[in-house]
């Protein structure tokens, strides 16, 4: 009964109290094919409908009922959320329950991979994040419910679930796109794979000689295989790429530039070691096990990588040596020359002017043949190789096939010189002995000096 209406010459005015909700003009009434006083009864029929609905609405009962709701709904989200705390800590009894009777360990082949504590501390893991996932979800729902109950926040409820359901609808429409991706991604990485397959065989089949190409040794096969897979796994990363989500965003395309920038200024060094360990690889100076010297370091090869070599020492000291130092210096591969042509181990004596040359040789070459590792053919043989004031040199050089035992080699060959000189009687003149006899002791052991009262020792 507050709305009422109010007519003047021009217009007629709907009314409520001294306050005009609308008003109805002739022209109104003309593009609506009535008369003006008709439509501003309509109007006002209208805005007392909606006056007396919102008064519904907004009355006290329903206030309370939506408080009521409002309580409700909290009481519940608050009993589920006590149901999923007790069912998650049954399940956690019942994993720790699993882990002490049940669970054994996961072992690949002789390698413990997850014993059953790790095992047990994984599933409580995954127990928890279920449990977050579950209690999130709830208040997914829950929360816009409770701004939908009041007519105030209604619009904002709306806004809270869009914001939910928008990136969730977001993902699923992007991973079902993404399918036919995918299958191509898995296709060329699947063809890959078995070529690398492959590839392999046919390396394995080289480097075991049941395969033999002619100027391709077998120690290049697998370095050559591991050549190819990078080259095969680089095609493979181009290939795919343009498939990868997000690949033509300029964001994906910057942080790819950044990083190959970054790798391209801090690996100078390493990829002139790769580069020098490929080299190496086919130029084949040296394979692992071989005695070699590098500048002043003697050792065998253990190990050759990429990256490095690393050499044991005689005295066990792991020698760590750059690929790019070893192509800088030059290698002496004791091992390769011993095995195909015998490699020749010599040491240097100096023997009086008094002694006759030839007896100094056979001396020379019995205390060579003597020596445990000394091949006897080809021969030793003996090379004068200095004359000096007081005395003449000889060199005795012998064939050997075990580079590794070189050390112990020279040391037992040096032992015999001495007991096959001092047995003859005659002195080494190392170090120098120059006077005439004028009483002064000789330089042979004594045990080695024949005593008056004894046969001659022949």
């Amino acid at each position: 009964d507050s709305v009422h209406i109010f007519n003047s010459e021009y217009q007629t005015d709907i009314m409520y109290g001294e306050k005009v909700i609308l008003s109805v003009t002739d022209q109104d009434a003309l593009w609506l094919n009535t008369e003006r006083e008709v439509l501003a009864k309509k109007y006002q029929s209208v805005v007392n409908d909606k006056i007396v609905s919102l008064k519904k609405e907004h009355g006290l009962l329903q206030v309370v009922k939506r408080v009521a709701l409002f309580v409700l709904v909290l009481v519940v989200q608050y009993l589920f959320f006590k149901l999923t705390n007790y069912l998650f800590k049954k399940l956690r009894r019942k994993i720790i329950w699993l882990k002490q009777n049940k669970l054994h360990s996961i072992t690949i082949r002789d390698y413990e991979f997850l014993n059953t504590h790790r095992q047990g501390r994984i599933l409580i893991f995954l127990n928890n994040i279920l449990r977050y996932i579950v209690l999130l979800i709830q208040l997914m729902f829950s929360v816009p419910m409770l701004f939908a109950i009041f007519p105030q926040t209604e619009n904002l409820a709306m806004k809270l679930f869009t914001y939910i359901i928008e990136p969730i609808k977001m993902v699923l429409k992007s991973v079902i796109e993404y399918i036919p991706n995918l299958f191509i991604i898995i296709v060329i990485y699947y063809c890959v794979k078995y070529i690398i397959k492959g590839i392999q065989y046919i390396a394995n089949e080289i480097e075991s000689e049941k395969l033999k190409i002619t100027g391709f040794y077998p120690d290049w096969a697998q370095p050559s295989f591991n050549i190819i897979r990078f080259l095969l796994y680089a095609f493979m990363i181009a290939m795919i790429y343009p498939y990868l989500p997000g690949s033509d965003s300029g964001v994906f395309q910057g942080i790819s530039v950044f990083v190959g920038l970054i790798v391209s200024l801090g690996s100078s060094t390493v990829i002139g070691n790769i580069i020098a360990g490929l080299v190496i690889t086919y130029m084949r100076p040296f394979k692992l096990g071989d005695r070699i010297k590098l500048n002043e370091t003697t050792g065998n090869v253990i190990e050759k990588t990429p990256f490095v070599t690393r050499i044991r020492t005689p005295k066990n000291e792991v020698v760590t040596i750059p690929n790019s130092f070893i192509m800088s210096s030059h290698t002496v591969n004791y091992s390769a020359s011993a095995r195909q042509f015998g490699l020749i181990i010599h040491s240097t004596v100096s023997i009086g002017y008094d002694i006759p040359w030839r007896q100094v040789h056979q001396l020379l070459i019995d205390a060579a043949r003597s020596t445990p590792g000394v091949l006897p053919h080809p021969k030793p043989f003996v090379l004068e190789t200095e004359l000096q004031d007081y005395y003449p040199c000889y060199q005795i050089n012998a064939y050997i096939k075990e580079a590794d035992q070189l050390s112990q080699i020279y040391s037992d060959l040096h032992q015999n010189i001495q007991d096959t000189f001092n047995e003859a009687g005659i002195e080494i003149m190392s170090p120098h002995y120059f006077a005439g006899r004028d009483g002064s002791a000789t330089t042979i052991p004594s045990e080695y000096l024949q005593k008056p009262d004894e046969p001659d020792k022949k």
